[in-house]
Protein backbone atom coordinates (compact mmCIF):
# COMPACT_ATOMS: atom_id res chain seq x y z
CA UNK A 1 0.00 0.00 0.00
CA UNK A 2 2.69 2.44 -1.00
CA UNK A 3 6.12 3.29 0.36
CA UNK A 4 4.98 4.49 3.79
CA UNK A 5 7.40 3.69 6.61
CA UNK A 6 6.28 2.61 10.05
CA UNK A 7 6.92 4.88 13.08
CA UNK A 8 6.53 7.95 10.89
CA UNK A 9 4.86 11.23 11.90
CA UNK A 10 1.50 11.89 10.25
CA UNK A 11 -0.16 15.26 9.78
CA UNK A 12 -3.87 14.92 8.99
CA UNK A 13 -4.61 17.88 6.74
CA UNK A 14 -7.99 19.38 5.93
CA UNK A 15 -9.08 20.54 2.51
CA UNK A 16 -12.22 22.01 1.01
CA UNK A 17 -13.04 22.92 -2.57
CA UNK A 18 -9.56 22.02 -3.74
CA UNK A 19 -7.79 24.21 -1.17
CA UNK A 20 -5.88 23.19 1.93
CA UNK A 21 -7.54 24.20 5.19
CA UNK A 22 -6.17 26.83 7.54
CA UNK A 23 -3.07 25.62 9.34
CA UNK A 24 -2.30 22.77 6.94
CA UNK A 25 1.04 24.18 5.80
CA UNK A 26 2.01 24.94 9.39
CA UNK A 27 1.04 21.46 10.61
CA UNK A 28 3.00 19.81 7.80
CA UNK A 29 6.05 21.81 8.85
CA UNK A 30 5.56 20.81 12.49
CA UNK A 31 5.34 17.14 11.53
CA UNK A 32 8.56 17.51 9.54
CA UNK A 33 10.30 19.04 12.59
CA UNK A 34 9.24 16.16 14.85
CA UNK A 35 10.17 13.55 12.24
CA UNK A 36 13.66 15.03 11.99
CA UNK A 37 14.10 14.69 15.77
CA UNK A 38 12.88 11.09 15.70
CA UNK A 39 14.98 10.26 12.62
CA UNK A 40 11.95 9.15 10.67
CA UNK A 41 9.73 10.55 7.92
CA UNK A 42 6.85 13.00 8.02
CA UNK A 43 3.71 12.12 6.07
CA UNK A 44 1.16 14.74 5.03
CA UNK A 45 -2.16 12.89 4.73
CA UNK A 46 -5.02 14.34 2.67
CA UNK A 47 -8.47 12.86 2.08
CA UNK A 48 -9.46 13.28 -1.56
CA UNK A 49 -7.62 14.56 -4.61
CA UNK A 50 -5.36 17.57 -4.13
CA UNK A 51 -4.63 20.01 -7.00
CA UNK A 52 -1.03 20.32 -8.18
CA UNK A 53 -0.65 23.88 -6.87
CA UNK A 54 -1.58 22.73 -3.35
CA UNK A 55 0.84 19.80 -3.59
CA UNK A 56 3.56 22.28 -4.56
CA UNK A 57 2.70 24.50 -1.57
CA UNK A 58 3.01 21.57 0.81
CA UNK A 59 6.37 20.62 -0.67
CA UNK A 60 7.67 24.17 -0.38
CA UNK A 61 6.76 24.18 3.32
CA UNK A 62 8.63 21.00 4.17
CA UNK A 63 6.38 18.08 3.23
CA UNK A 64 8.58 15.46 1.57
CA UNK A 65 5.94 12.74 1.32
CA UNK A 66 2.24 13.38 0.63
CA UNK A 67 -0.32 10.59 0.88
CA UNK A 68 -3.57 11.25 -0.95
CA UNK A 69 -6.42 8.93 0.05
CA UNK A 70 -8.78 8.18 -2.81
CA UNK A 71 -11.87 6.12 -2.04
CA UNK A 72 -15.51 6.21 -3.24
CA UNK A 73 -16.66 6.40 0.39
CA UNK A 74 -15.24 9.94 0.63
CA UNK A 75 -18.15 11.18 -1.45
CA UNK A 76 -20.26 10.60 1.66
CA UNK A 77 -20.15 13.78 3.82
CA UNK A 78 -19.76 11.80 7.02
CA UNK A 79 -17.07 12.23 9.67
CA UNK A 80 -17.77 8.65 10.80
CA UNK A 81 -16.74 7.27 7.41
CA UNK A 82 -13.62 9.45 7.24
CA UNK A 83 -12.56 8.57 10.76
CA UNK A 84 -13.01 4.84 10.11
CA UNK A 85 -11.01 5.06 6.88
CA UNK A 86 -8.14 6.90 8.56
CA UNK A 87 -8.20 4.58 11.58
CA UNK A 88 -7.86 1.58 9.24
CA UNK A 89 -4.88 3.17 7.49
CA UNK A 90 -3.21 4.06 10.78
CA UNK A 91 -3.59 0.46 11.94
CA UNK A 92 -2.03 -0.75 8.69
CA UNK A 93 0.99 1.59 8.74
CA UNK A 94 1.64 2.10 12.49
CA UNK A 95 2.76 5.75 12.62
CA UNK A 96 4.42 6.84 15.85
CA UNK A 97 2.65 10.21 16.04
CA UNK A 98 -0.56 11.54 14.47
CA UNK A 99 -1.30 15.28 14.52
CA UNK A 100 -4.37 17.27 13.49
CA UNK A 101 -5.46 20.90 13.67
CA UNK A 102 -7.71 21.70 16.64
CA UNK A 103 -10.50 22.99 14.42
CA UNK A 104 -14.17 22.02 14.53
CA UNK A 105 -13.69 19.27 11.96
CA UNK A 106 -10.09 18.38 12.89
CA UNK A 107 -10.82 17.76 16.55
CA UNK A 108 -14.03 15.84 15.74
CA UNK A 109 -12.06 13.58 13.42
CA UNK A 110 -9.17 13.09 15.87
CA UNK A 111 -11.44 12.13 18.77
CA UNK A 112 -13.22 9.51 16.68
CA UNK A 113 -9.93 8.06 15.39
CA UNK A 114 -8.44 7.87 18.89
CA UNK A 115 -11.57 6.11 20.16
CA UNK A 116 -11.46 3.52 17.39
CA UNK A 117 -7.74 2.91 17.97
CA UNK A 118 -8.15 2.88 21.76
CA UNK A 119 -5.24 5.29 22.05
CA UNK A 120 -4.52 8.53 23.90
CA UNK A 121 -5.24 12.00 22.57
CA UNK A 122 -4.25 15.43 23.92
CA UNK A 123 -6.37 18.23 22.47
CA UNK A 124 -5.89 21.98 21.96
CA UNK A 125 -2.11 22.02 22.35
CA UNK A 126 0.05 25.12 22.03
CA UNK A 127 3.22 23.10 21.58
CA UNK A 128 4.13 19.53 20.68
CA UNK A 129 7.60 18.11 21.10
CA UNK A 130 9.41 14.89 21.90
CA UNK A 131 11.63 14.05 24.86
CA UNK A 132 14.90 12.07 24.56
CA UNK A 133 12.94 8.81 24.81
CA UNK A 134 10.83 9.76 21.79
CA UNK A 135 7.69 10.34 23.85
CA UNK A 136 5.38 13.08 22.56
CA UNK A 137 5.11 15.84 25.18
CA UNK A 138 2.22 18.24 24.66
CA UNK A 139 1.79 21.67 26.24
CA UNK A 140 -1.73 23.06 26.41
CA UNK A 141 -3.27 26.16 28.01
CA UNK A 142 -5.47 25.74 31.08
CA UNK A 143 -7.42 28.13 33.32
CA UNK A 144 -8.37 30.37 30.37
CA UNK A 145 -4.77 30.62 29.23
CA UNK A 146 -3.41 31.78 32.58
CA UNK A 147 -1.39 28.57 33.04
CA UNK A 148 -0.09 25.69 30.95
CA UNK A 149 -0.16 21.93 31.48
CA UNK A 150 2.33 19.43 30.07
CA UNK A 151 0.80 16.11 29.03
CA UNK A 152 2.10 12.85 27.60
CA UNK A 153 0.50 9.58 26.55
CA UNK A 154 3.66 7.46 26.63
CA UNK A 155 1.86 4.12 26.59
CA UNK A 156 -0.34 4.99 23.63
CA UNK A 157 0.32 3.93 20.05
CA UNK A 158 0.06 6.05 18.06
CA UNK A 159 0.51 9.16 20.16
CA UNK A 160 -2.09 11.70 19.04
CA UNK A 161 -2.56 15.43 19.53
CA UNK A 162 -4.51 18.31 18.07
CA UNK A 163 -2.68 21.63 17.81
CA UNK A 164 -4.17 25.10 18.14
CA UNK A 165 -4.08 26.95 14.85
CA UNK A 166 -2.79 30.17 16.41
CA UNK A 167 0.13 28.34 18.03
CA UNK A 168 1.73 27.20 14.77
CA UNK A 169 4.38 29.14 12.89
CA UNK A 170 4.53 29.13 9.11
CA UNK A 171 7.98 28.11 7.94
CA UNK A 172 9.73 30.05 5.18
CA UNK A 173 8.90 28.25 1.91
CA UNK A 174 11.62 26.89 -0.35
CA UNK A 175 10.45 26.92 -4.00
CA UNK A 176 13.05 24.27 -4.86
CA UNK A 177 11.52 21.66 -2.55
CA UNK A 178 9.67 18.72 -4.09
CA UNK A 179 7.60 15.95 -2.56
CA UNK A 180 6.81 12.32 -3.32
CA UNK A 181 3.08 11.90 -3.87
CA UNK A 182 1.50 8.54 -3.04
CA UNK A 183 -2.13 7.88 -3.95
CA UNK A 184 -3.83 5.15 -1.95
CA UNK A 185 -7.12 3.46 -2.74
CA UNK A 186 -7.39 1.08 0.21
CA UNK A 187 -9.75 -1.85 0.47
CA UNK A 188 -12.28 -0.50 2.90
CA UNK A 189 -15.88 -1.24 3.70
CA UNK A 190 -17.36 1.99 5.07
CA UNK A 191 -19.69 1.82 8.06
CA UNK A 192 -23.28 2.97 7.77
CA UNK A 193 -23.22 6.73 8.23
CA UNK A 194 -25.36 7.92 11.13
CA UNK A 195 -24.06 11.50 11.02
CA UNK A 196 -23.77 13.61 7.88
CA UNK A 197 -22.41 17.10 7.45
CA UNK A 198 -25.08 19.21 5.76
CA UNK A 199 -23.56 22.65 6.24
CA UNK A 200 -21.71 24.99 8.55
CA UNK A 201 -23.33 27.90 10.37
CA UNK A 202 -20.77 30.40 11.56
CA UNK A 203 -21.35 31.99 14.96
CA UNK A 204 -22.41 35.62 15.15
CA UNK A 205 -19.29 37.66 16.09
CA UNK A 206 -21.50 39.92 18.23
CA UNK A 207 -22.57 37.12 20.53
CA UNK A 208 -19.88 34.44 20.54
CA UNK A 209 -17.46 34.39 23.52
CA UNK A 210 -14.37 36.53 22.98
CA UNK A 211 -12.18 33.49 23.52
CA UNK A 212 -13.68 31.91 20.38
CA UNK A 213 -13.46 34.97 18.12
CA UNK A 214 -11.12 34.85 15.12
CA UNK A 215 -11.01 38.66 14.89
CA UNK A 216 -11.18 40.97 17.92
CA UNK A 217 -11.54 44.75 17.65
CA UNK A 218 -10.73 46.36 21.00
CA UNK A 219 -11.75 49.82 22.19
CA UNK A 220 -9.36 51.73 24.44
CA UNK A 221 -9.74 55.06 26.17
CA UNK A 222 -8.45 56.72 23.02
CA UNK A 223 -12.02 56.67 21.71
CA UNK A 224 -12.68 59.35 24.44
CA UNK A 225 -16.48 58.91 24.72
CA UNK A 226 -19.15 56.20 24.65
CA UNK A 227 -20.75 57.54 21.47
CA UNK A 228 -17.46 56.95 19.63
CA UNK A 229 -17.75 53.23 20.36
CA UNK A 230 -19.82 53.07 17.16
CA UNK A 231 -16.62 53.61 15.16
CA UNK A 232 -15.19 50.43 16.70
CA UNK A 233 -18.44 48.53 16.10
CA UNK A 234 -18.54 49.67 12.46
CA UNK A 235 -15.02 48.36 11.90
CA UNK A 236 -15.84 45.05 13.59
CA UNK A 237 -18.99 44.63 11.49
CA UNK A 238 -17.06 45.35 8.29
CA UNK A 239 -14.57 42.54 8.85
CA UNK A 240 -16.60 40.03 10.89
CA UNK A 241 -14.91 40.88 14.18
CA UNK A 242 -16.02 40.81 17.82
CA UNK A 243 -15.90 43.99 19.91
CA UNK A 244 -13.79 44.01 23.07
CA UNK A 245 -12.54 46.68 25.46
CA UNK A 246 -9.85 47.57 27.97
CA UNK A 247 -10.58 47.64 31.70
CA UNK A 248 -10.94 51.44 31.82
CA UNK A 249 -13.54 51.38 29.04
CA UNK A 250 -15.46 48.68 30.93
CA UNK A 251 -15.16 50.63 34.19
CA UNK A 252 -16.73 53.62 32.44
CA UNK A 253 -19.70 51.43 31.58
CA UNK A 254 -19.28 51.82 27.81
CA UNK A 255 -18.85 48.05 27.28
CA UNK A 256 -19.97 45.10 29.42
CA UNK A 257 -17.57 43.09 31.60
CA UNK A 258 -17.76 39.90 29.45
CA UNK A 259 -16.02 41.90 26.70
CA UNK A 260 -13.03 42.97 28.81
CA UNK A 261 -9.58 41.80 27.72
CA UNK A 262 -6.64 41.78 30.08
CA UNK A 263 -5.26 40.41 33.31
CA UNK A 264 -8.59 40.85 35.11
CA UNK A 265 -10.66 40.01 32.04
CA UNK A 266 -10.48 37.51 29.18
CA UNK A 267 -7.30 36.11 27.70
CA UNK A 268 -7.74 35.97 23.92
CA UNK A 269 -5.62 34.67 21.08
CA UNK A 270 -7.50 35.55 17.90
CA UNK A 271 -6.02 35.33 14.46
CA UNK A 272 -6.27 39.12 14.30
CA UNK A 273 -6.45 41.72 17.09
CA UNK A 274 -7.09 45.39 16.28
CA UNK A 275 -6.31 47.75 19.15
CA UNK A 276 -8.18 51.05 18.72
CA UNK A 277 -6.83 53.79 20.97
CA UNK A 278 -5.30 51.20 23.31
CA UNK A 279 -2.10 52.37 25.03
CA UNK A 280 -0.79 48.87 25.66
CA UNK A 281 -0.41 48.75 29.44
CA UNK A 282 0.98 45.44 30.68
CA UNK A 283 -2.33 44.57 32.42
CA UNK A 284 -4.01 44.64 29.01
CA UNK A 285 -1.32 43.12 26.81
CA UNK A 286 -1.07 40.06 29.05
CA UNK A 287 -4.56 39.21 27.82
CA UNK A 288 -3.87 39.55 24.07
CA UNK A 289 -0.11 39.40 23.42
CA UNK A 290 -0.36 35.91 21.88
CA UNK A 291 -2.71 37.07 19.13
CA UNK A 292 -1.64 35.76 15.75
CA UNK A 293 -1.45 39.26 14.24
CA UNK A 294 -1.94 42.69 15.80
CA UNK A 295 -2.94 46.01 14.23
CA UNK A 296 -2.66 49.04 16.51
CA UNK A 297 -4.05 52.55 15.97
CA UNK A 298 -2.79 55.22 18.37
CA UNK A 299 -1.93 58.93 18.32
CA UNK A 300 1.08 58.44 20.60
CA UNK A 301 4.15 57.26 18.70
CA UNK A 302 5.62 55.98 21.99
CA UNK A 303 2.56 53.90 22.93
CA UNK A 304 3.71 50.47 24.25
CA UNK A 305 1.16 48.73 22.02
CA UNK A 306 3.29 49.59 18.99
CA UNK A 307 6.10 47.37 20.32
CA UNK A 308 4.02 44.23 19.76
CA UNK A 309 2.02 45.37 16.71
CA UNK A 310 2.52 43.84 13.28
CA UNK A 311 0.91 46.89 11.66
CA UNK A 312 1.18 50.24 13.49
CA UNK A 313 -1.00 53.13 12.35
CA UNK A 314 -0.02 56.46 13.93
CA UNK A 315 -2.93 58.89 14.09
CA UNK A 316 -6.07 60.04 15.85
CA UNK A 317 -8.21 56.93 16.27
CA UNK A 318 -11.39 58.98 15.71
CA UNK A 319 -10.13 59.98 12.25
CA UNK A 320 -8.32 56.76 11.38
CA UNK A 321 -11.15 54.31 12.13
CA UNK A 322 -13.67 55.67 9.57
CA UNK A 323 -10.93 55.70 6.92
CA UNK A 324 -9.74 52.22 7.90
CA UNK A 325 -13.29 50.82 7.84
CA UNK A 326 -14.00 52.30 4.40
CA UNK A 327 -10.64 51.11 3.06
CA UNK A 328 -11.12 47.57 4.34
CA UNK A 329 -14.66 47.38 2.98
CA UNK A 330 -13.40 48.39 -0.47
CA UNK A 331 -10.40 46.04 -0.37
CA UNK A 332 -12.36 43.02 0.89
CA UNK A 333 -15.12 43.54 -1.68
CA UNK A 334 -12.57 42.61 -4.35
CA UNK A 335 -11.82 39.15 -2.95
CA UNK A 336 -14.14 36.17 -3.14
CA UNK A 337 -13.45 34.94 0.39
CA UNK A 338 -12.06 37.55 2.80
CA UNK A 339 -9.38 36.26 5.16
CA UNK A 340 -7.35 37.63 8.03
CA UNK A 341 -4.43 37.91 5.60
CA UNK A 342 -6.56 40.11 3.33
CA UNK A 343 -7.37 42.39 6.27
CA UNK A 344 -3.72 42.67 7.29
CA UNK A 345 -2.59 43.44 3.77
CA UNK A 346 -5.30 46.05 3.32
CA UNK A 347 -4.44 47.69 6.65
CA UNK A 348 -0.76 47.76 5.74
CA UNK A 349 -1.53 49.40 2.41
CA UNK A 350 -3.53 52.12 4.19
CA UNK A 351 -0.59 52.69 6.51
CA UNK A 352 1.68 53.08 3.48
CA UNK A 353 -0.60 55.77 2.08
Amino acid sequence: MGNIPEKSVWALLEQQDGKLGDGSLELAGEAARLALKLKTEAIAVVLGNLPADQVSLLAQHGAKKIVIIDHPALSEPSVEVRASLLAALIKAHSPEIVLAIDSVSGSDLAVRIATQLNTGLVTACDRVDTNPEGVLVDTKPVYAGKAAAMCATSGAKPQMATVNLDALDLKTPNPKNTAEVITLTPEFQPPSARVRKVGFIKGDPKSIPLTEAEIVVCAGMGITAKENLKLVEDLANAIGGSVAATRRVVDEGWVGLPRQVGLTGKTVRPRLYIACGVSGAIQHTLGMKDSRAIIAVNIDKNAPIFKIADVAILGDVLKVLPALTAHLKQALAQVQKPTVGNVLNAAASLKAK
